[in-house]
């Protein structure tokens, strides 16, 4: 295939390649720079999310995502508790945590600690739970001769301290309300 692979790298490889490709009719040549790249997690240009909601009942993912080379190793603590896999908890391999049938005691302040071999950073962010949105009148079916109009409603409940938005779609493609005003109507009643 003309494929160069190259393992446990040091900074030695860095440099200039360059793929010669031969046959009866000529040479081409293909030059390409390697980087070799190592520094310290740090969370500088990519800091967790300060305030984390996460829906009663629901599933909430916290990403870690701090710039490393090499790859760092990931831990989690919730306050002062290390955090461990378990049926709710996870720690996925890219450093994101994953809680699952989140409840009020599942609150609180979250760290991601990053580390590599050279060296190690933390961030810290506050999960606060929010009440589940639900729908709770859903549309019905509905049959119409055609050329009459139809209506459909849908009712949901949500956290007062968030906003809700409505969204219709049509065989899995949304609905765009001003282009296909003369067809479709939204009415939305507080």
């Amino acid at each position: 295939k003309g494929e160069l692979r190259m393992q446990s790298l040091t900074f030695d490889d860095a440099g200039m390649y360059q793929c010669i490709a031969e046959n009866i009719h000529g040479i081409i040549y293909a030059n390409a720079e390697l980087k070799i790249v190592a520094s310290p997690p740090t969370f500088e240009f990519n800091p967790m999310k300060k305030k984390i909601l996460a829906a009663k009942g629901g599933r909430v993912i916290i990403e870690c995502k701090p710039k490393a080379a090499p790859k760092p190793k990931f831990s989690w603590s919730k306050g002062t508790e290390l955090l461990v896999n378990g049926s709710r908890i996870r720690i996925w391999d890219d450093g994101s945590l994953e809680i699952i049938n989140v409840t009020k005691l599942d609150e609180g302040r979250y760290t991601c600690f990053a580390e590599n071999n050279r060296g190690k950073a933390n961030s810290t962010g506050v999960l606060e739970m929010t009440e589940a949105t639900r729908i709770t009148l859903a549309p019905l079916n509905v049959d119409v001769t055609v050329g009459e109009n139809a209506t459909m409603q849908c009712i949901a409940s949500h956290d007062p301290t968030l906003d809700l938005t409505f969204i219709w779609s049509l065989n899995g493609f949304v609905i765009d309300f001003e282009k296909e005003h003369e067809h479709y109507e939204r009415n939305v009643m507080v």
